[in-house]
């Protein structure tokens, strides 16, 4: 239990981390839907891909988080 200052600090910072990830995929999401108009196939790839990684990191982050901190509890 010697690093659990360090560890509980290590959760605020995931969640600001999470929550610019939640920020730049609704940023990507718009974009994409801006971008349709143009019919540039790879830009729309690419703010597609984006959206979804980023959506994607900002929900896996803080639950590979919560199962760490479940783990350490039950120890």
């Amino acid at each position: 239990m010697d690093n659990s200052p360090t560890i509980i600090g290590a959760g605020n910072w995931l969640g600001i981390l999470s929550t610019i990830l939640f920020i730049l995929s609704f940023y990507f999401t718009l974009t994409f839907f801006q971008s349709l108009k143009s019919g540039n196939e790879r830009i729309i790839r690419q703010y597609k891909l984006a959206a979804v990684f980023s959506l994607a990191l900002g929900l896996i982050i803080p639950a590979i988080y919560n199962l760490y901190m479940i783990n350490k509890m039950m120890q």
